[in-house]
């Protein structure tokens, strides 16, 4: 499964994923020069690098998407956390995505974690 972080997610939560799983390929907005974009520019890339989307932008990113689904368009998969969640539990639900399903199962949804 193939992971892009949005430029706020918490990096506490990428270090304990990739300290679970060292071989997650999860990139940040930073790491691929997105950093500043809008959100339709890092939703357009995630869909075309096929990248399920990790953001706590829970006001904003699932209108965007839902637009973006109405008219037509595609959107890559969409895990939301707030920035409240606990973080252990956000990254507990994250490696059980991992290992209990596949990437294309997520595409076109938005999803909320913790479950």
């Amino acid at each position: 499964m193939r992971f892009l972080a949005d430029e706020n997610f918490n990096n506490h939560i990428v270090r304990g994923l990739l300290l679970q799983k060292p071989e997650l390929d999860l990139v940040r907005v930073q790491d691929v020069g997105l950093s500043g974009k809008s959100d339709e520019a890092v939703l357009a890339w995630a869909l075309a690098e096929n990248r399920i989307l990790l953001s706590h932008d829970v006001k904003t990113l699932p209108s965007l998407a839902l637009q973006q689904l109405a008219s037509g368009q595609n959107i890559p998969g969409i895990l939301l956390a707030a920035w409240n969640a606990p973080i252990r539990k956000v990254i507990d639900d994250l490696l059980l995505i991992l290992e209990c399903s596949e990437q294309q199962e997520w595409e076109g949804g938005i999803h909320y974690v913790p479950f």
